[in-house]
């Protein structure tokens, strides 16, 4: 394993990449760092795949940017671009994003087809699927508006020693990961700038069709997103998909299911290499 820090965009990123063979680049969501990945990395690398993570903007050990503009989809989007371009990585890449992570995963293969030849979307679907799952989502969605205030939403999260994100996992370390990530100065901040400079974005823009062969994995267990925000991606998509329904995990399937999760990626992204591999 080889962790460094590159600087992409104006901003130090830190970055682990382990492991030989086809890349396969992850992205965490909120509220979580490269830490998400660390019981499904070791299966990846165990299949033959070289894995690139890092803390995405306003993440972890990566910097964090003070403004609310300087979260906006595209530019956190190109971030995953810069750093594959400072890691000397040119052939196509296999894609895996959880949560805001697949979010960005979804913008990356409708800007950047050419980069991707598998994306593996985890909990949130297509972003026209998401837009026009119904009431059911909305309700589940709340909590994006309240995210929306400045202030109120920072103060919910850190009462109690951030004791909120600390419900999310049982696991001590995680919990520990958690309120130490967000203890630093302005990174609570920064991981709600991701919803407050995207909301017009998310409700307004035309993403139009994913051309990127597509794995969609959703839990039964989510408590922020309904399966039909998965299962309607299928509409927006004129390449291959697939629908996973993963039972007894929460909303952090990476966490909760980290063994089969490892299994649905191995298996969507080995079918790429075949498909290479027959041209």
């Amino acid at each position: 394993m080889e962790s460094l820090t590159v600087n992409v965009n104006g901003l130090n990123f830190y970055v682990v990449v382990e492991g030989v063979g086809p890349t396969l680049l992850l992205l965490h969501g909120f509220p979580d760092t490269h830490h998400l990945w660390r019981h499904v990395t070791p299966q990846l690398v165990s299949a033959g795949f070289r894995i690139v993570i890092f803390d995405q903007r306003g993440y972890g050990q990566s910097d964090a940017p003070a403004d609310v503009t300087a979260f906006t989809i595209d530019k956190i989007a190109s971030d995953a671009i810069g750093v594959l371009k400072a890691l000397g990585i040119t052939e196509k890449v296999k894609l895996v994003g959880h949560d805001w992570g697949a979010v960005i995963g979804w913008y990356l293969c409708l800007t950047y087809p050419e980069k991707f030849d598998a994306f593996v979307a985890i909990s949130v679907g297509h972003p026209l699927a998401y837009r026009n799952a119904g009431p059911a989502q909305w309700l589940k969605g709340w909590y994006v508006i309240m995210f929306q205030i400045p202030g109120i939403a920072e103060w919910i999260f850190s009462a109690n020693n951030y004791n909120s994100f600390k419900r999310i996992s049982k696991n001590p370390e995680d919990q520990a990961h958690r309120s130490e990530a967000f203890s630093r100065q302005g990174r609570l901040t920064a991981a709600l700038n991701w919803y407050r400079a995207n909301i017009r974005t998310l409700l307004d823009s035309d993403f139009g069709s994913n051309t990127v062969p597509t794995l969609g994995i959703y839990s039964t267990g989510d408590v922020a997103l309904i399966e039909k925000q998965m299962v309607d991606s299928a509409k927006y998509m004129t390449a291959d998909w697939k629908y996973v329904r993963i039972e007894n995990s929460t909303h952090w399937i990476p966490l909760d299911q980290p063994e089969r999760l490892s299994k649905e990626i191995v298996e969507w992204c080995r079918r790429a290499l075949t498909k290479e591999s027959n041209i």
